[in-house]
């Protein structure tokens, strides 16, 4: 118990919470029945994700892509940017947001002194794309997946309802990455080394791995259940390493944490919009369907999101936005996904990334990661919300 850290306690802590919550009534046990029974298919569908992208980590397929994006980049800046940008997007779409910061975020650290190039712009990339990529697919955030099941949509059709704007997040994002972080100014240097090529370890696990990853991408975009994508995929490689490396499968690969976390949250948040939050959200968001209502719905799960994290902002704006009117419902889902990137909490995946650059002692100056944080979520969803509105 001593080895927990900070977050393990606040998941902890949070689940008894919840608990104890519906010991005493203040929440209902048929709610929080319901709550439970709701979210169940999305734990199963996290775990399974996590375990594939953490071995498929551990294969090296991360590793000897972001290795081969520095030596096609050829020492530009500019070519390296583009396709680091390509890359943390398309992790975040296909693999989950927390992939991208917790697991992409240690491959860019390790790539840095091999190509001798500032950590700084390539944390700040996987971190800000980690959030704002996340919009197009439900499997790209748990926040997405919640609103699938509230308006009742597949892959397909939420995608096609989000493509427009999780393009336009995607390239606010970029242009706030290169302004502040990536440009000559920014960097300091010119040019960086090209790295030299990956020597895999073992190639039986690295295609596995890599062949696993592009079936999962392929049965979700087919319309399969998630879960049961996810499930499937996260099996194969699981076997693979039985056979040539059981020494990897370990315990620590489920991420008890995070389903911890999120069954705790709802126990809380239902509880606390009995008493008094969901009243609150109800004011903020208003009632409006379209128009005004949007950019309000957006507002306050961004502004929630950054004083209490983007999943019970989420949850809690959901509880007071009926199910058929899709365009706030959207839009604060613009809002908590873009707008979770001014405080280190804001979102779980941030928090993960701040404790992966201690651990690396990557210096992230936080004034001006709050400063330029907050302009990216006022940009990022004012742009996003508009273009939801054109091409609703």
């Amino acid at each position: 118990m001593r080895r927990l850290g900070v977050l393990d306690w606040i998941s902890v802590g949070l689940l008894a919470l919840g608990v104890l919550f519906v010991i005493t009534g203040l929440l209902p046990a048929a709610t929080a029945r319901a709550s439970v029974d709701r979210i169940a298919p999305l734990l199963v569908f996290l775990c399974a994700v996590v375990v594939l992208a953490e071995l498929t980590k551990q294969a090296q397929v991360f590793d000897v892509v972001a290795t081969r994006l520095a030596i096609v980049g050829r020492g530009s800046y500019a070519v390296l940017f583009l396709l680091c940008t390509a890359f943390a997007s398309l992790v975040t779409i296909f693999l989950n947001l927390d992939t991208t910061a917790v697991l992409l975020t240690p491959v860019m650290l390790a790539l840095a002194p091999r190509a001798k190039i500032a950590p700084l712009p390539l944390v700040m990339t996987t971190v800000w794309l980690a959030n704002t990529a996340s919009l197009l697919l439900p499997v790209s955030n748990l926040t997405n997946l919640l609103a699938m099941s509230r308006l009742a949509l597949g892959t397909r059709e939420f995608a096609a309802h989000m493509w427009a704007p999780a393009l336009v997040g995607v390239a606010v994002t970029m242009a706030f990455l290169w302004i502040f972080y990536w440009r000559r100014g920014e960097r300091g240097d010119d040019r960086y080394v090209p790295p030299p090529a990956p020597s895999i370890a073992d190639r039986t696990l690295f295609a596995v791995a890599a062949v696993a990853c592009v079936l999962f991408v392929a049965g979700i975009l087919a319309g399969a259940p998630i879960e049961v994508a996810a499930l499937i995929a996260a099996f194969v490689v699981v076997a693979v390493f039985s056979w040539r490396d059981r020494g990897r499968l370990r315990w620590g690969l489920v991420p008890w944490r995070l389903l911890v976390f999120v069954t705790g949250l709802f126990l809380v948040v239902p509880t606390l919009g009995r008493f008094g939050l969901e009243t609150a959200m109800n004011v903020i968001i208003g009632l409006d369907g379209a128009g005004d209502g949007a950019y309000r719905a957006a507002a306050a799960g961004a502004g929630l999101s950054n004083v209490v994290n983007n999943l019970p902002a989420y949850v809690a704006g959901e509880q007071v936005i009926p199910a058929a009117h899709h365009i706030p419902l959207l839009s604060l889902l613009i809002g908590v996904n873009l707008g979770a990137v001014i405080t280190p909490w804001g979102s779980l995946a941030t928090l993960l990334w701040f404790e992966w650059c201690r651990r690396r002692e990557v210096r992230v100056p936080l004034v001006k990661f709050m400063l330029t944080g907050a302009g990216l979520a006022v940009t990022g969803i004012a742009a996003a919300v508009g273009t939801l509105l054109l091409t609703a």
